[in-house]
């Protein structure tokens, strides 16, 4: 028999049905989806057994670096997590959680079973959604098509071009700048919370233009189209930027408080 660790997707709030809801789910490795119950039946946590030799610490770690088998993985994993989010509040944990057995999963809810229940209840009702506003300014004349000035030299003529082009931009993203400003407080008068990520940069930008806000906010349910249609209002006042909506998802960003690089908490409430 291949050995095999328990794969945990997220903490869930027990609902009845679930169970067999989650039974027809294939997730990573392709393997079956299964709940394991704490002994009050009240909270869940979402597993499948993976092959230990996959997902033990060395060949985890080398698995992490093979773009394909992480992309794989990735979107198993968040299959699974939008399923179950279809029917329960759940709280999504990071990609590859790996424990021993189910008996260690069960050890680890029963010591965090307050922080669980305590995010649980505040995510209820809610889901995520994604904006990111993108730096895409007007057209300029390049240096090369300027026609000079008539009384200037050549190269005197570049340089002024040259000035004009850097201002002509500059001009540009302080608009961007206000603009996003602007759809940031549309948005903050739908939601309950806020988080920043990274900017997106290289293969990972979606069409034109610099990723200058890459947020999520979390959003009751009930408030979600009004949530869309402001966001869109305000990036819709300006043409130096443009605006991507995404959700709604499973609060991911909203697991747990999240840390910015020097290790403070990056993650807002708004009240």
């Amino acid at each position: 028999m291949t050995a095999t660790v328990s794969y945990l997707y997220g903490v869930a709030a027990a609902r009845t049905g679930l169970s067999d809801a989650v039974a027809a789910l294939r997730g990573v490795a392709d393997a079956p989806v299964r709940l394991v119950a704490d002994e009050d039946d009240d909270l869940a946590a979402v597993v499948s057994s993976v092959p230990a030799s996959d997902f033990e610490e060395a060949p985890l770690a080398a698995h992490l670096e093979d773009i394909d088998w992480l992309e794989a993985v990735a979107r198993a994993h968040h299959r699974v997590v939008d399923a179950v989010a279809a029917r329960t509040t759940v709280l999504p944990l990071r990609l590859a959680t790996i424990y021993r057995d189910d008996d260690r999963v069960l050890s680890m809810m029963g010591a965090d079973r307050l922080a669980f229940e305590h995010r649980l209840a505040q995510l209820a009702g809610r889901v995520e959604w994604g904006v990111k506003i993108y730096f895409d300014p007007p057209s300029v004349p390049s240096v090369s098509t300027a026609a000079p000035a008539a009384e200037l030299s050549p190269g005197r003529a570049y340089l002024r071009a040259r000035h004009q082009e850097r201002h002509t931009r500059q001009d540009a993203y302080r608009a961007a700048e206000q603009a996003a400003q602007g759809v940031e407080a549309a948005a903050r008068t739908h939601a309950v919370a806020h988080t920043r990520h990274r900017l997106q940069q290289g293969p990972l930008t979606h069409g034109a233009g610099e990723n200058i806000v890459n947020d999520a906010y979390l959003v009751p349910e009930d408030r979600a189209d009004d949530f869309r249609h402001a966001v869109q209002r305000a990036a819709e006042e300006s043409d130096t930027v443009r605006v991507e909506i995404t959700g709604p998802w499973a609060p991911y960003s909203f697991a747990a408080p999240r840390q910015d690089e020097h290790g403070e908490k990056s993650q807002e409430v708004i009240t």
